[in-house]
């Protein structure tokens, strides 16, 4: 298979998807459920790379064979949280070229005179927002910002970085009196978003090294600090593909393959629960992808701290990486399911994939539940990252969305917490659905009346 990416342009990587390995031995590996290697892992996403292209008969294998080993793993029920994004700002300076999700913070100061479309939540606008859904009946707050200059730990770190000489441009600090509005510190936010019982799943790897840039402190520590503050749990999003050329293509500013492990074991330390993901879809080649999925285990062999992986088909419309001619289009649909299916096959020590219907829209999502998925993201009470890339698949679905689609493919509709630890199987004959797990929660639709979305693919991303 020629060095190509998802996209088909060209790319001079060290790392190929070329093996020794056979498709049919790879193949005979995963269907006696013995645990893969990257070669093996290659020739299933490629369907062998003996020949160009996906073949249709050998990628039917491969997602029956994952669509058994998630039968075999978790059952056949699918689940699904009641949950609401807060993200605090999307002002960040680190130029990620696959995302349109932030806005330079130049552009929040005070004495900038352009326009933006971009925003900053104070701590007291935060905890309203999340008032405010408690009442809908979600348990869970998902929290995923931009890198803004004036946001810190606490306020010990900002007097650590206000010490520097050049703080802007040694340690990426401006004053809150530089911005129009005040983001307050992580500490603060966390506290805000942390009320009524909800669950807070916030603060990325990437979030975490920058609440500790300028600090000899290590992610342990602030991921302590952080969950005394009210966070339960942290996204393994940043992530993007855990291979250091690929992340000099497409986010060279943005931590290293070792420091997003090391941010994640400090997270794990801290004893919060994790999630992890792949961005993928632009630049990388499948033995990129499958050399990320073998991070990914080790990781979890080492920790045993990953509830759950979710693969993000990357949304290319509105992106630098798009506009600046580095890729064309994104993952095909037969990529995206064998994505599905081989994360299934290869990370044999993690019970739950993801199938998201942010990035996928119903009918394929649903079909990725066939391909070794069984958890089917969350109702999401609003989405700026995919949207502002250019996703347009919606940002809500209720629970008689849920339950209808669910009941469509033949598999039972569960309501489920974030840690997977407490769950409600659902009777789809009992309409109206609502949510029962939040601590506001009676059962009540959560937005009567109100359709979602299922249109034509909208625009940012992880």
């Amino acid at each position: 298979m020629s060095d190509r990416s998802a996209t088909g342009l060209d790319r001079s990587f060290e790392h190929v998807p070329d093996t020794d390995q056979s498709f049919e031995n790879a193949l005979a590996k995963a269907r006696a459920g013995d645990r893969l290697t990257v070669a093996d892992g290659v020739e299933l996403m490629t369907t062998g790379t003996d020949c160009d292209g996906i073949d249709p008969v050998r990628k039917e294998q491969v997602l029956e064979a994952a669509d058994r080993r998630r039968a075999e793993m978790v059952g056949d029920d699918v689940t699904f949280v009641a949950n609401l994004n807060n993200n605090v700002t999307t002002a960040c300076n680190t130029g990620c070229l696959f995302c349109n999700f932030k806005n330079t913070a130049h552009q929040f100061e005070s004495e900038y005179e352009g326009d933006h479309t971009g925003f900053t939540k104070t701590p007291t606008e935060s905890r309203a927002v999340v008032e405010d859904a408690l009442d809908t009946g979600i348990y869970e707050v998902t929290s995923v910002s931009g890198l803004h200059p004036a946001f810190v730990l606490n306020e010990e770190h900002r007097e650590i970085l206000e010490s520097y000489e050049n703080p802007y441009a040694e340690v990426d600090y401006k004053p809150p009196e530089a911005y129009d509005k005040d983001p307050g510190t992580y500490v603060e936010q966390m506290r805000a978003m942390s009320v009524g019982g909800v669950h807070l799943h916030s603060m990325t790897p990437e979030e975490a090294y920058h609440a500790r840039r300028g600090t000899d402190w290590s992610y342990e520590e602030v991921y302590r600090e952080l969950k005394d503050a009210g966070l339960d749990s942290a996204p393994g999003t940043a992530a993007e593909i855990l291979v250091p050329e690929v992340r000099e293509v497409i986010c060279p500013g943005k931590i290293s393959t070792a420091e997003w492990v090391e941010g994640m074991e400090g997270a794990i330390a801290a004893g919060l629960d994790v999630t992890a993901t792949i961005m993928y879809g632009h630049v990388e080649n499948a033995a990129h992808r499958v050399m990320h999925l073998k991070v990914i285990r080790d990781l979890q062999d080492r920790t045993d701290g990953i509830t759950e992986f979710v693969p993000l088909s990357f949304v290319y419309q509105n992106t630098p990486l798009y506009e600046r001619g580095l890729v064309t289009e994104g993952a095909a649909d037969a990529e995206d399911e064998l994505m599905i299916a081989v994360s299934r096959l290869f990370l044999d020590n993690i019970d739950n994939i993801q199938s998201s219907w942010v990035k996928f829209g119903n009918a394929k999502s649903l079909k990725l539940l066939n391909c070794g998925a069984n958890d089917f993201m969350g109702t999401i009470l609003s989405e700026e990252i995919t949207k502002r890339a250019g996703g347009g698949y919606g940002e809500y679905r209720s629970f008689d969305d849920y339950v209808e689609m669910i009941s469509a493919i033949g598999r039972p509709a569960v309501e489920r917490s974030t840690d997977y630890r407490q769950r409600r199987r659902i009777d789809p004959d009992d309409a109206p659905h609502g949510p029962m797990l939040g601590p506001r929660a009676d059962g009540t639709p959560m937005l009567a009346g109100r359709e979602s979305d299922g249109g034509e693919p909208a625009p940012a991303d992880d």
